[in-house]
């Protein structure tokens, strides 16, 4: 059998790294984090923008419908609206992020 190395972190992993580290409950940290969440996509459906200090901001941003082609076959399809999610991280992110690479 062969053993798969995962490269992401997931919500699961969170919670653990929260337990081990605090010692608080993985289900109040699971719970804590659900709305952690739930809050972020209520603001930002209600102002389009959400600024987490020293982390980021996020935008949501309504795309057009427009007509797509497919470059293999060139048939046309129509794209519908929808909205999407952008990040920017901020500066002291970047330099945390930046200064630790080389190590």
């Amino acid at each position: 059998m062969k053993t798969v190395i995962r490269d992401n972190t997931n919500k699961k992993d969170i919670v653990n790294k929260v337990f081990n580290k605090m010692g608080i409950p993985s289900s109040y940290v699971g719970n804590l984090f659900d709305d952690l969440i739930s809050i972020i996509i209520f603001n930002l459906l209600k102002k389009k923008k959400l600024k987490i200090k020293n982390f980021g901001t996020f935008h949501l941003r309504k795309k057009n419908r427009r007509i797509g082609r497919n470059p293999k076959n060139r048939i046309n399809h129509n794209i519908i609206e929808r909205n999407v999610l952008t990040y920017k991280a901020s500066i002291d992110l970047n330099k945390k992020i930046n200064t630790n690479a080389g190590k």
